[in-house]
């Protein structure tokens, strides 16, 4: 199936039964075309993860229209796969068992078929020998790909990640990166990926979307226009710097905003 993603005029609010009302997001409209890698980059509070819980299902839409594939979104689907802000991996269960047990929930594959694919994605996020180990004896970067690998095993056409590097100390950050990118193009997939790091935003994406202080809307929508094999080497050269410096631009407004908002 096609795994654009099409968001027209979708607004949300939050009404909790105790506390104040939140008007999240406020006619986004936003094209995600297949296989393109789109960051979402705001200042905290921005509806970012609003929306990006909409795209996946798991919040309804209150207003405008949302699709994928042509289809409207109204629930969860196997095609949307969610790499969440934290691990939120079994304690209990070593790594192939954390990969596998998304696995198990799908129907139709035997188990010597989810085991084969539970390898493949070990291997494919370089934590071969690493099989039988538990969560408390990987390091942070360790546990990211193991939520990774488990979010690929069930093969899904869309990636949707919510600052998924945002906790990670900046070495392992910057490797995380480089894997991301590998995998990528081995395995390409439409993405939408959640960040406040403007240097992150342009390295990984094709095009990033900023985001304005709440009720989040789409201030502007910035191509990066890399090449397609750049690499690392992207960091190094003017194209890069320019384009963070830019970003940065419309986001520092944004911020300051946000920042008077919650004085």
């Amino acid at each position: 199936m096609s795994t654009n993603i099409h968001c027209a005029g979708i607004s949300h609010t939050y009404r909790p039964a105790h506390g104040k009302t939140v008007f999240a997001l406020d006619d986004v409209s936003l094209e995600v075309g297949e296989r393109e890698f789109v960051a979402l980059l705001g200042p905290s509070g921005c509806g970012k993860s609003t929306l990006l819980y909409m795209i996946g299902g798991f919040l309804p839409v209150e207003a405008g229209n949302l699709t994928v594939g042509g289809v409207p979104v109204t629930g969860p689907g196997p095609e949307r796969g969610v790499v969440f802000q934290h691990f939120a991996l079994f304690p209990w269960k070593s790594v192939r068992q954390n990969i596998l047990y998304g696995l198990e929930k799908k129907n139709g594959l035997a188990r010597a078929e989810r085991e084969l694919r539970a390898q493949h994605c070990i291997d494919l996020v370089h934590l071969t020998g690493f099989e039988n180990a538990y969560p408390s004896q990987l390091s942070g970067g360790m546990k990211r790909r193991v939520a990774i690998a488990r979010t690929l095993a069930v093969e899904p056409d869309i990636l949707l990640m919510d600052e998924p590097f945002g906790a990670l100390d900046a070495q392992t950050r910057e490797l995380m990166h480089e894997e991301l990118l590998s995998i990528m193009r081995r395995t390409p997939k439409t993405v939408v990926f959640i960040t406040h790091d403007v240097r992150e935003a342009v390295y990984l994406a094709d095009k990033v979307a900023v985001m304005t202080a709440r009720p989040g809307r789409i201030k502007e929508i910035v191509n990066i226009d890399k090449p397609a094999c750049a690499g690392a080497d992207f960091m190094h050269t003017q194209a890069y710097r320019d384009k963070v410096d830019y970003l940065w631009s419309l986001v520092r407004d944004e911020a300051i905003k946000a920042q008077g908002t919650r004085a």
